[in-house]
């Protein structure tokens, strides 16, 4: 018998299947824990900082602002007061920028 008859048929996606094929639903969020001790105050704003940035950018692709440069700081700071976070700096727009131009 052929090796290739012993391969299991791939599972269908979402492109493929004749009919819908039920999605995950969304992972509940993981439980936070405290920030570990004795680092610089730096390394804790830079941390708290990307944080923010993944949020927003997370925030814009969901809202359907896929591409960087429709990424303007007026649009950043407007999806920030939409999800509740405090209104960005300039580096922390440049780094959800960022963010969105390194994970395509």
């Amino acid at each position: 018998m052929p090796a290739a008859a012993l391969k299991p048929k791939p599972l269908p996606t979402q492109s493929t299947a004749k009919r819908p094929v039920p999605l995950e639903l969304p992972c509940a969020p993981v439980e936070k824990r405290p920030l570990p001790a004795g680092r610089p105050r730096e390394w804790y704003v830079t941390h708290n900082r990307r944080l923010k940035a993944m949020r927003l950018a997370i925030a814009l692709l969901d809202s359907g602002v896929y591409l960087p440069h429709q990424a303007r700081n007026e649009e950043i700071r407007t999806t920030a007061r939409l999800i509740g976070v405090h209104p960005p700096s300039d580096t922390t727009c440049h780094m959800v920028r960022a963010f969105m131009r390194d994970n395509r």
